[in-house]
């Protein structure tokens, strides 16, 4: 069986929890992650505008990229894919034993986000 994380775009965003409640839960602060995507809607527009033409734009998870690299495929954090599929306004939907690779609109730079810790993203 597939283990996924999952919530529609439909859902409010929740209030009042704890940090702990936030990210020790059993979708270990993804939905907080994608939650606070969604809030970068109204706080930072033109990023989430970016992001949604599908550009992989620079935030604090790994994910993001600059330039396109030398190599063929980096890799990035489940935390960055939540908060982009967020700021898309998207709904919440990764598969935690599969990797999803998505191409960077704006620099033609594939990244990997998978549950699975790789360190081909070197420079």
């Amino acid at each position: 069986m597939t283990r996924r994380v999952q919530r529609s775009i439909e859902e409010p965003i929740r209030e009042g929890l704890s940090r702990n409640e936030l990210w020790n839960g059993p979708d270990n602060g993804l939905i907080w992650c994608w939650e606070r995507g969604r809030q970068y809607q109204s706080e930072s527009p033109d990023r989430a505008a970016r992001a949604a033409n599908g550009e992989l734009v620079l935030d604090g998870w790994r994910g993001g990229v600059e330039k396109k690299l030398k190599i063929p495929k980096k890799a990035g954090t489940l935390y960055y894919l939540a908060t982009w599929l967020g700021m898309r306004g998207e709904d919440l939907d990764i598969d935690l034993d599969g990797e999803r690779v998505i191409v960077c609109f704006r620099t033609q730079q594939a990244v990997g986000f998978s549950a699975v810790a790789s360190d081909e993203d070197e420079q």
